[in-house]
């Protein structure tokens, strides 16, 4: 008798809920088992942390990085860019060039996947101290005018910006220039509202704001008065 108490008690009591788990078990092996391993490469950008406040990175080279990630193929489909971050840390760096190694410790992936590949397996960057100064702002003005007339006067509204960035590129800007403002067919003056921007990727405009572009015409009978 205690041994059919026994029996019952460990293999009969809600038989019902173990067969349930016994079988969801059993799905969840042969869902593992037969989900063989896929890879997969993405671009993902190279992420900066650290960067005392002081510098800027010196350098238009790539800050992408190739990866090649290996694991189950149902984890794979569902892998996107934004599960996976490289990382540098950049903590006590200081004006100058340097090398970093890409490797798996800069690399995360979500769990049961890894890295097999890192393309480049270097990235070569500069630093300078960052500078920040006022630039003049000098329109830039297209277009066909009416015959005799000519540009006699532009004027900027801001007529300067303030921009930051690495010192050696901040130290060579010599203004900044607007999108193009066409004035065909103006006769006396006209107004346009644009924006301002200095040509190296590298150097920001501090709060950036529209520019008003007011252009004031001449014709041949103006410039005798």
């Amino acid at each position: 008798m205690p041994t059919r108490s026994f029996f019952q008690r460990v293999f009969v009591h809600n038989i019902g809920l173990k067969v349930v788990s016994l079988l969801l078990a059993i799905g969840l092996w042969r869902a593992v088992a037969h989900d063989p391993p896929a890879e997969v490469e993405m671009k993902v950008p190279i992420e900066f942390h650290n960067l005392p406040d002081s510098l800027e990175v010196d350098s238009v080279s790539s800050t992408e990085a190739e990866i090649r990630v290996r694991g189950p193929e149902r984890l794979i489909h569902r892998l996107q860019v934004a599960d996976v971050r490289t990382e540098i840390d950049l903590a006590g760096i200081r004006p100058g060039e340097r090398t970093f190694d890409l490797n798996g410790g800069q690399v995360h992936v979500p769990q049961d996947l890894e890295v097999v590949q890192i393309k480049p397996s270097q990235l070569h960057l500069s630093f300078d101290n960052r500078e920040t100064r006022t630039v003049e702002v000098r329109p830039r003005v297209i277009g066909n005018f009416a015959s005799g007339m000519r540009v006699k006067q532009v004027i900027a509204d801001p007529s300067s910006i303030m921009i930051t960035g690495p010192r050696r590129r901040v130290e060579a800007v010599e203004d900044a220039t607007t999108d193009p403002v066409d004035i065909s067919g103006a006769m006396t003056r006209a107004s346009f509202v644009t924006q301002a921007y200095v040509p190296d990727p590298l150097i920001q405009v501090v709060h950036p704001t529209p520019i008003r572009v007011t252009v004031i015409m001449e014709g041949p009978g103006d410039e005798k008065k």
